[in-house]
């Protein structure tokens, strides 16, 4: 429970609101163990509220996660909004990769992230599917995975009326022409050097924890090495 909670950026206290449960303290004793696990009819009004408040705010969790159920090969791997902002430079220490292009137009700071499949985009999406990718916000960074230099995704960025605050490249090098591409449409370009698609998602989910924690205003544990 506590982890769906905090999925959805809830505290306990809006939550029990929500509920109409006498204190937010049967919340906390239900995630903590405290209390026996909850029957049907509360888990029933816990999923409730959580859908209720997401709508509320605009439905943004419950798109994302539509968007990553919605089929097997979809070729969006992960896709998030932060909770609040999140410094470029925090980004980038977690995809281990440094802005090679237009570094005086880096933002500060980015709302969200998406993890792509080059290819599988390049192979499935219509243009209006593309679309999907920029999630709630184009202020966000598009990391595309399985680069191919032949098939460069700055060209569907280029042609793309939405453009977002960062590119990241993993699998292969920015070539001429993406770099190109990136000088003149002035958005930022980075190329990761992390080990693995795997390492990428961990070490990205791991800051939107990290993120998620300050927003709910919780102490930041130290989170266990991502490996590959």
């Amino acid at each position: 429970m506590r982890r769906w909670r905090e999925l959805f950026a809830v505290s306990q206290m809006r939550l029990s609101e929500k509920m109409a449960v006498s204190s937010p303290s049967v919340v906390s004793d239900y995630e903590s163990g405290r209390r026996m696990s909850p029957g049907t009819r509360f888990v029933r009004r816990f999923v409730w509220a959580l859908l209720a408040i997401d709508e509320e705010r605009g439905g943004r969790y419950t798109r994302e996660l539509a968007r990553l159920t919605s089929s097997p090969t979809n070729p969006i791997v992960d896709l998030r909004e932060f909770p609040i902002p999140v410094r470029t430079e925090l980004l980038c220490k977690a995809v281990l990769g440094d802005v090679l292009t237009c570094k005086e137009e880096a933002p500060r700071e980015v709302l969200g992230y998406t993890v792509v499949d080059s290819l599988k985009a390049i192979e499935t999406f219509s243009g209006w599917e593309f679309f999907t990718i920029f999630g709630s916000t184009t202020e966000r960074a598009l990391v595309f995975t399985n680069v191919r230099q032949e098939r460069s995704p700055m060209l569907a960025v280029r042609i793309s009326p939405l453009k977002p605050r960062l590119v990241v490249f993993h699998g292969a090098d920015p070539d001429e022409l993406a770099i190109r591409l990136s000088e003149y449409d002035r958005i930022p370009l980075i190329y990761s050097l992390a080990p693995s698609v795997e390492y990428l998602v961990k070490s990205l989910r791991r800051l939107y924890r990290v993120a998620l924690r300050t927003k709910l205003g919780k102490p930041i544990r130290v989170p266990p090495k991502v490996t590959a």
